[in-house]
């Protein structure tokens, strides 16, 4: 199903605002994503051009500019924000809990939400049965941490048109690839209805530093500048403000102190709350008026 069958067209002056929390003018949804890149493979994402711009396997030198962020980075992201007392969403992927455990660990006895990031970085469309690898998934991050996820974002936001039915029949309840909209909303599926999630690509640190090439400080200013607008128009419509991070990029020395000064002056404005997604999944449910759910037919995938 395409994915305007999928989420109809409503502008949002269209839509009755959701009710807000009591107090609330502003809800900040901080993400760590944290990956395996398996030396097997071409890597997820390069920095350095190869020599005569022919990538060779294994590729020795991304596969250790990501390893940092697994062995340093995180560290540091964490610790900022446990300072804080906040707690993210860690979109992880299934061979994490196994491959790097002391990541699970720490995030799960801090209370960080888990979320499905496929069984290992690669994409979507590339997964022989990508059924078989959701279930995967979401079965290992069951496993370690005694509760099956209920959010999903797939590797670069990869999605076919059956990705969605299959994340609803593994139990996904809402889905962060679809950067759409700044409030949650409706996706048909056919096992029922998942929540999109208001997702980001313009704050998040893939898109601003690797892609766009901007000077560190870019990433205080960009995401105080969404903030300014979004608070202001919390005065009328509550909003989601999503932050997205990697440890081998964010975490980085000489970048650091900017993602622990965005999190310092959210942390002081009156009204701004840091939720994880399944907390917004659950304001939603209670606040949006819900259609009939009515799964839509779907031919057998693999």
């Amino acid at each position: 199903m395409i994915p305007s069958k999928r989420l109809p067209y409503v502008p949002i002056i269209d839509r009755p605002p959701l009710k807000p929390p009591a107090g609330v003018r502003l809800i900040v949804w901080p993400v760590v994503n944290v990956e395996v890149w398996d030396i097997k493979r071409p890597m997820p994402r390069q920095v350095l051009p190869p020599p005569t711009h022919i990538t060779r396997l294994p590729d020795f030198a991304h596969w250790a500019w990501h390893e940092y962020g697994n062995r340093v980075g995180f560290w540091r992201v964490k610790q900022a924000l446990d300072e804080l007392d906040i707690k993210a969403s860690l979109f992880t992927n299934g061979r994490i809990c196994v491959d790097y455990a002391r990541i699970a660990e720490e995030s799960l006895k801090s209370g960080w939400e888990f979320v499905g990031h496929s069984w290992d970085q690669q994409p979507t469309h590339v997964e022989k049965d990508q059924r078989a690898m959701i279930q995967r998934t979401v079965k290992q991050i069951k496993s370690f941490t005694g509760k099956a996820p209920v959010g999903w974002l797939s590797p670069g936001l990869t999605e076919t048109t059956y990705t969605p039915d299959n994340l609803a029949e593994a139990g996904i309840k809402y889905i962060a690839d679809w950067v759409v909209d700044d409030e949650p909303c409706e996706i048909k599926t056919a096992h029922g209805n998942v929540l999109s999630m208001p997702y980001t690509l313009e704050l998040n640190d893939i898109a601003m530093m690797m892609v766009q090439h901007n000077v560190a400080a870019e990433f205080e200013s960009r995401c105080m500048d969404q903030f300014e607008r979004l608070y202001e128009e919390g005065k009328d419509r509550v909003k989601v403000m999503c932050i997205a991070v990697h440890p081998y990029i964010s975490g980085v020395p000489h970048r650091i102190k900017y993602f622990e000064n965005v999190f310092r002056r959210l942390r002081e404005q009156p009204g701004v709350v840091f939720w994880t997604g399944e907390q917004i999944l659950n304001w939603y449910q209670r606040s949006a008026k819900k259609p009939a759910q009515t799964p839509v037919k779907a031919k057998r995938r693999r």
